[in-house]
């Protein structure tokens, strides 16, 4: 898939764990796990929004675009 999710990156930065962001966005401990993998099919722009305030960042912080010859 073309679309990166650096939320690991992010969360390492702001050194906070998963179960903290996931109480402060309000996300369970499964789902932000998924999107933290890159297994998520979609996110709302209102998670997505929640998860750039907790973590202070720019969306562009979290989903990064790759062509598929660019990955491997």
């Amino acid at each position: 898939m073309p679309i990166i999710v650096n939320l690991d990156v992010m969360m390492a930065k702001r050194k906070m764990s998963l179960n903290e962001l996931s109480e402060k966005v309000g996300l369970t401990l499964s789902n932000l796990s998924i999107l933290k993998t890159g297994k998520a099919k979609a996110i709302r722009f209102s998670t997505l929004e929640t998860i750039c305030k907790v973590l202070d960042c720019q969306p562009a912080d979290i989903l990064e675009y790759k062509k598929e010859e660019d990955i491997s």
